[in-house]
């Protein structure tokens, strides 16, 4: 049995595939970043030391708080508002930040409202930073921009707009059952936007047509995730009920681990204290 790593789990890196390869995935472990693709086919043994340490503060916590936060932090960070996963309800304009400059430097930044294909067509938005490792993380097969805007709370506007003419979730089963039929994202954008154009040009005169902008030439990508074979059942692994889990690592996708004897979600186990071996 060989030790790869232990210590405080963070969500896996991630670089998208070259000339056709598919992405490439580390598995974080504190200061380690362990390759994950060449050990697809290996058994892998992953076992939860019985800690979890906040990221933020380090505080030692008995509970995660939105992935990986202990209850103080989640209370008073901004990154833990809300508004993070409503982002049209920033309070950022009335004076209300948590963290005014985190706000100013996370929130009030260009983001990206785009089309993604991973389990069916979805809208989502992202920091236009975060381009592609968002769609990477949701498992995306296929993903397009098709608006940029000056600041999150903007996006947040128009994903909902969006959201009336297609889904904003993904269906991590779905995802995780195999390829999603590939789609014309193009065209798709195109019908959604013709739809909504009268919400779409309010919007524009509400921020203004350079804050809110339609992407007519942003490319669909193609994103290809190193999976050997698909589960015909999903059974999730629970790391809190099963300390320590077995079997031969088959694939990953989004932030899953695919193995034989089910699938784990590591972003959710963020801050966990783990310990991972090659058996």
């Amino acid at each position: 049995m060989l030790e790869l790593g232990r210590g405080a789990l963070s969500k896996m890196s991630a670089q998208l595939g070259v000339d056709a390869q598919p992405v490439q995935y580390g598995l974080r472990l504190g200061e380690l970043d362990v390759p994950l693709n060449p050990l697809i086919g290996q058994k892998l043994r992953l076992e939860y030391l019985g800690e979890i340490f906040c990221s933020h503060c380090a505080r030692k916590t008995k509970k995660s708080f939105s992935q990986g936060y202990c209850y103080p932090c989640f209370t008073k960070l901004a990154q833990c508002d809300t508004c993070m996963m409503s982002p049209e309800r920033c309070h950022y304009a009335a004076g209300t930040c948590r963290e005014p400059s985190w706000g100013e430097q996370f929130c009030m930044t260009d983001h990206v409202v785009y089309l993604a294909n991973s389990s069916g067509v979805k809208v989502g938005i992202t920091r236009a930073s975060q381009v592609p490792t968002r769609w990477i993380d949701q498992g995306a097969t296929q993903a397009l921009p098709i608006v940029r805007v000056a600041t999150r709370q903007q996006s947040g506007f128009v994903e909902d707009l969006l959201r009336t003419q297609v889904a904003d979730r993904t269906n991590w089963r779905a995802m995780l059952k195999g390829q999603a039929e590939a789609v014309d994202l193009r065209q798709v954008a195109e019908q959604i936007l013709e739809v909504c154009a009268e919400g779409f040009s309010e919007l524009q005169q509400r921020f203004g047509l350079q804050a809110i902008q339609p992407l007519s030439d942003a490319q669909v990508l193609e994103i290809r995730y190193p999976v050997t074979a698909y589960p015909a059942k999903v059974t999730s692994l629970d790391l809190e009920k099963t300390p320590l889990i077995e079997g031969t690592l088959l694939g990953i996708k989004g932030q899953y681990l695919i193995f034989d004897a089910g699938v784990i979600n590591l972003r959710k186990y963020t801050a966990y204290q783990l310990a991972v071996q090659q058996l």
